[in-house]
């Protein structure tokens, strides 16, 4: 199955923090995927800090289109609402809409993802 990886998961890999062997594996055996939404959110300060090499390898990795269901994200909004999980912003929606309708996996560091996953048929990596 492959793997969207959210910005959280790309930051922590880039600090070298946490359990890269996760990250290092969906490398290896080519299952990760990416979207605009998560490049948008990495390459700014990547290019900022001048990451030239590191921005081209992010472009290379597959992406997969975005098609947002915009009455699913206010459902999705709701479901988070009456579950008492506040804390979940459009953009983490969005990835979370992509991640179930496309039956891709997510790894993140947000720890809203848990919760959600409780409430909504998303696959945590």
């Amino acid at each position: 199955m492959k793997v969207l990886v959210d910005t959280s998961a790309w930051v922590a890999y880039f600090r070298g923090s946490g359990d890269l062997s996760s990250m290092d594996r969906l490398i290896e055996e080519n299952l990760l995927v990416t979207n605009n939404l998560i490049l948008s959110e990495l390459i700014p300060a990547l290019q900022h800090r001048g990451e030239g090499k590191l921005i081209g390898i992010l472009r290379e990795i597959e992406r997969v289109p975005l098609d947002i269901d915009w009455d699913d994200i206010i459902g999705m909004q709701v479901t988070c609402l009456r579950n008492g999980i506040n804390q979940v912003g459009i953009p983490d929606l969005i990835i979370a809409q992509q991640v179930i309708r496309e039956g891709l996996s997510l790894l993140s560091r947000d720890r809203h993802f848990g919760p959600l996953s409780r409430h909504l048929p998303l696959n945590l990596e």
